[in-house]
């Protein structure tokens, strides 16, 4: 069976999905309203739509400054060798650390990006100490701090 895409979706789909991704604790019933269909037809297409992968997860975005996570930081990483190995054990090790929030093999000028977030700059030192340089394969780093947070948004546009 043939993995489903952008193109086997309709007009409603693509209504459903951005009003989701706008508030994802919409009740159903409003939901049905939203896109004019029934209730029932809703909740079929939302499962659907679910199964068929389009649809990830849900979860509830947090304020990072009231929970002591203000700083955020992106850090380029080059690693020391290009080998299979080592692209594993450093995504086996990423995975392991929940302060490391995204990592993103890159094309360019090093491998990996992560983005993460610290209380201050004295708590990104001690991370960088304890975790990121100890990461294996690690040759070199560098620190993005982010002085103003223009934009912020894992919205998909879609209609």
């Amino acid at each position: 069976m043939p993995i489903p895409t952008l193109s086997d979706l309709d007009r409603i789909d693509l209504k459903i999905l951005d009003a989701l991704q706008r508030d994802g604790r919409m009740s159903n019933l409003k939901l049905a309203e939203t896109v004019a269909l029934s209730p029932t037809a809703v909740l079929a297409r939302v499962q659907r739509l679910s199964k068929d992968g389009f649809i990830t997860g849900y979860e509830a975005r947090l304020n990072p400054q009231q929970l002591g996570a203000g700083m955020l930081v992106f850090v380029e990483v080059l690693l020391d060798r290009t080998t299979p190995n080592v692209f594993e054990a450093f995504k086996a090790a990423v995975q392991a650390h929940g302060s490391i929030l995204e990592c993103h093999m890159v094309a360019g000028g090093f491998d990996y990006l992560l983005k993460t977030r610290m209380a201050d700059m004295a708590a990104y030192r001690h991370f960088a100490g304890t975790v990121l340089w100890q990461l294996p394969g690690v040759r070199e780093t560098r620190t993005y701090p982010v002085m103003e947070e223009v934009k912020n948004s894992s919205h998909l546009p879609l209609i």
